[in-house]
């Protein structure tokens, strides 16, 4: 809902301050005077066309701002048209584009009558309200099609040119039967290998080493040796008790060291033909990662991926034919459910032209004619609201009514039936050329519509204002040779004296503010009603 309007530098208006509420208000005041211009604000914050001819004479650029709430949601849209250069968008303060505005729009505001920005002339809105309306349960549809989608996106993945197949399995065939033939034992192999081929490379150097360390430790004149003659000398000797004690540990672990030295040199041997395969077999393990994956971890992940894929390749006409039958079923599921949303909506469309045609008629257009037509195709997409306002005119898409006061009551007509709506409905030219009791039934239609949204509408009608739960009275003033407009809201005797002044113009007399006031009591005891 609207809750704020502030307007700058636009048209007439120097500065305007608007607070708005529930129900239905009527923006009334003489011809000329601005009322339009308030539309036009509204249809600026909501995307609509900007131009630097907006702009109040004299001013270096116009802004309007509007404070938007629905439910817990709050926005404050803006917009500034320059003398010169583009117009700049805002929403909550930050720059925004004309497009974002008018996708914001869509959720808040619905304009009808000489202006563009009218969600019910679109093709999908109208296809919408229709569903809305007959309730139709388009989700069957859905999950048939996003079967059949995601079928052909499985058999895409297939491969469906059968040269660009056989190239693939071709080339995974080889890669497969390469890492098969390798025999990788496990993702450590390498690091194994490394170890084995340090040993067996440095053989000789390996048993030199040991057979030194041994010597050194149990040899004549050895590290053994020379324990044994300290213990020797200690036995006994009770100062050196402790340390004797040692020593017997220290040449029984020296001893322990000696025998394991023999067994690792003993083991040691110069094997050229295994040296020769651990190369070799490092080498192609090399290879492998250098072609497959860093690790040989990645080499074993691509091997069972390119598996998969081959196993998948060369199952291809099984699995193709078992897709194919999947497919079938989904495509005839979305068949049926087509139908079912097609059949639906034309029995739908059937009531809600009629339903819409009855509304119209009684908003001075006695003779017009509505239709909903869908498309023969199912599940019958292609929607369009006809309209024929005057005997003998062809029905016509709703967008190619050139009335805007025609148009206008088509979509009151169209809001009465259908109960969603976006928050606020703005109508201008709603009243165009009718009067008596046709005028009565369009301030009472707006009137039922204001009980669910915050509807405004621009009016000349007095009977239209009377029933609006609030009036507000724009007028213009000339202040040093310029004109100037102003809007506020009007209650108790200045509201009687609008209503007066539009029942008999500028000489509004006792008697219209008479009949002004019967007609406010007499619209409040209806809306009581």
């Amino acid at each position: 809902m609207l809750h704020e309007l502030h307007i700058e530098s636009l048209g007439v208006i120097d500065r305007l301050d608007l607070v708005l509420g529930r129900g239905l208000t009527a923006l009334t005041g003489e011809t000329g005077a601005g009322k339009t211009m308030l539309v036009e604000a509204i249809s600026l914050l909501v995307g609509g066309r900007a131009d630097a001819t907006m702009v109040r004479p004299g001013a270096g650029e116009a802004r309007v701002e509007g404070r938007f709430v629905s439910g817990d949601e709050e926005f404050v849209l803006a917009r500034v048209i320059p003398v010169d250069g583009r117009s700049r968008a805002y929403v909550n303060g930050r720059l925004a584009t004309a497009a974002n505005l008018a996708e914001l729009g869509e959720r808040f505001v619905d304009l009808h009558g000489q202006h563009a920005h009218q969600r019910l002339l679109s093709a999908a809105e109208q296809r919408d309200a229709l569903d809305r309306y007959c309730r139709t349960d388009l989700e069957p549809l859905r999950a048939a099609r996003a079967s059949v989608t995601e079928i052909d996106a499985a058999l895409a993945a297939l491969g469906g040119d059968s040269r660009a197949r056989a190239r693939e399995v071709d080339l995974l065939r080889f890669q497969v039967q390469e890492l098969e033939t390798a025999a990788i034992t496990s993702a450590r192999e390498d690091v194994e290998l490394d170890g084995e081929h340090d040993l067996l490379a440095g053989a000789v150097e390996h048993r030199a080493a040991g057979a030194a360390a041994v010597d050194a430790l149990a040899g004549d004149d050895g590290a053994t040796d020379a324990v044994s003659a300290a213990l020797r000398a200690l036995a006994g000797r009770l100062p050196f008790a402790e340390l004797e004690r040692r020593l017997l540990a220290a040449a029984a672990d020296l001893d322990d060291i000696a025998s394991e030295l023999r067994s690792k040199v003993d083991a040691i041997d110069e094997d050229p033909e295994r040296l020769a395969d651990v190369r070799a077999r490092l080498q192609l393990l090399r290879d492998l990662r250098r072609k497959y994956g860093d690790t040989l971890e990645e080499v074993l992940a691509f091997q069972a991926e390119a598996g998969g894929r081959l196993a998948e390749l060369e199952g291809y006409e099984a699995r193709v034919e078992a897709l194919e039958a999947e497919r079938a079923a989904a495509v005839a599921a979305a068949a049926t459910a087509a139908a079912a949303v097609g059949a639906a909506r034309r029995a739908g469309a059937a009531r809600l032209g009629p339903e819409v045609q009855e509304h119209l008629r009684q908003l001075a257009m006695p003779h017009a004619e509505v239709a909903v037509e869908v498309g023969d195709e199912d599940p019958g997409d292609e929607v369009a609201f006809l309209l024929a306002a005057n005997p003998g005119s062809p029905l016509l898409p709703l967008a190619r009514v050139a009335s805007g006061g025609e148009l206008a009551r088509t979509m009151l007509a169209v809001r009465l039936v259908l109960t969603e709506a976006p928050d606020t409905l703005v109508f201008d030219e709603v009243d165009a050329g009718i009067g008596g009791a046709a005028a009565v039934a369009v301030g009472q239609s707006l009137a039922a519509l204001g009980q669910r949204h915050q509807v405004l509408v621009v009016t000349h009608l007095a009977q239209v204002a009377a029933l609006a739960d609030t009036q507000v009275v724009v007028s213009k003033r000339v202040t040093d040779g310029v004109t100037v407009a102003d809007a506020v809201v009007v209650d108790g005797e200045a509201r009687v004296a609008e209503v007066a002044r539009m029942l008999s113009g500028d000489l509004a007399g006792a008697a219209a503010r008479s009949h002004a006031a019967d007609l406010l009591a007499s619209s409040a005891e209806r809306l009581r009603r």
